[in-house]
């Protein structure tokens, strides 16, 4: 597929008083089959996912791609300074969102994508009710002994010993600075720690509130794993999509010679070069082509 058309990027302002930025791919399709909102994961910024945006927008899709508060284009000012965390994320950010396109697109399908921490927030946020159907990508709890090994290991050494010692030294998590993810405001990466300390994650250290705001999303669920995901465990995928206890789930495990890769992993599924896994697996979970129609401009 052409890329026809550049992204159209939004500034949303949240109840909370921040605003985080989001584009819009829009599709040329005469009669497009739907909206998908890419929900990224943690500290994967917006444009890593935007080979896959524009695939699903030349596929007949309008595609929203958008950062949380303090990454990407919607970090302000210093990270030092962000008071986000995962909550806030999913109590602020994703509901703004979702009202934005729900306004946008009042008349289309619209079908959550959530890798890894996106499938989270998918249970955490108040207004699910806004989506038709959800796919959740290499998601699975952060509880740290159902992480995949040898992740484990490293891990075990984040939550025990960098978190501690370097978070309260620079103010936030220096990711970039030590080779692990990226910068996160302090709020999260301590959040995070907190839940992955506990067997159940998050529900079990927030409280019955959360269990049920998780048992509140009755859209089916499509859960895509890989066979080679070095971070997600099919016992902590499994743990997490249990939580959803009032959704129909189903779970797709994929290896990478299913797609002609030798390797899939945790990241990186969504960037050029997995156009076989979106075909034949991400595809078909999304609303029928029906009379579909593109401009030359849209077609391979």
């Amino acid at each position: 597929m052409t890329r026809a058309n550049s992204p159209q990027l939004e500034r949303l302002q949240t109840p909370a008083g921040h605003a985080i930025s989001a584009r819009l791919f829009r599709t040329d399709a005469y009669s497009p089959r739907g909206v998908c909102i890419l929900a990224p994961a943690t500290g994967v910024a917006q444009y890593l996912y935007d080979d896959l945006a524009h695939w699903l927008s030349g596929h007949g899709f309008h595609v929203v791609t958008f950062d949380y508060q303090g990454i990407g284009l919607s970090l302000e000012g210093n990270i030092r300074d962000c008071r986000a965390d995962v909550l806030s994320w999913a109590n602020q950010d994703c509901p703004t969102l979702l009202r934005w396109v729900a306004t946008q697109f009042p008349s289309l399908e619209r079908t959550w994508i959530g890798h890894s921490v996106g499938g989270h927030l998918l249970g955490m946020m108040p207004d699910s009710h806004l989506i038709d159907r959800a796919i959740t990508v290499a998601a699975g709890t952060g509880t740290w002994w159902l992480n995949a090994w040898p992740t484990k290991r490293i891990v075990w050494f984040l939550w025990f010993v960098l978190v501690p010692l370097l978070v309260p030294l620079y103010g936030y998590f220096p990711g970039k600075r030590i080779g692990i993810m990226c910068d996160l405001p302090k709020g999260v990466i301590k959040q995070w720690r907190h839940w992955c300390l506990h067997r159940h994650y998050a529900p079990q250290a927030e409280g019955e509130w959360l269990w049920q705001r998780f048992a509140q999303v009755k859209q089916p669920i499509t859960a895509l794993a890989f066979s080679d995901d070095e971070m997600m465990s099919k016992a902590s995928i499994d743990a997490l999509h249990g939580f959803f206890s009032g959704s129909e789930v189903t779970r797709i495990e994929i290896s990478p010679a299913q797609i002609g890769k030798k390797r899939i992993g945790h990241i990186g599924w969504h960037r050029r070069g997995y156009e076989a896994l979106w075909q034949h697996y991400l595809l078909p979970l999304l609303p029928a082509a029906g009379d579909l129609h593109v401009t030359p401009a849209a077609q391979a």
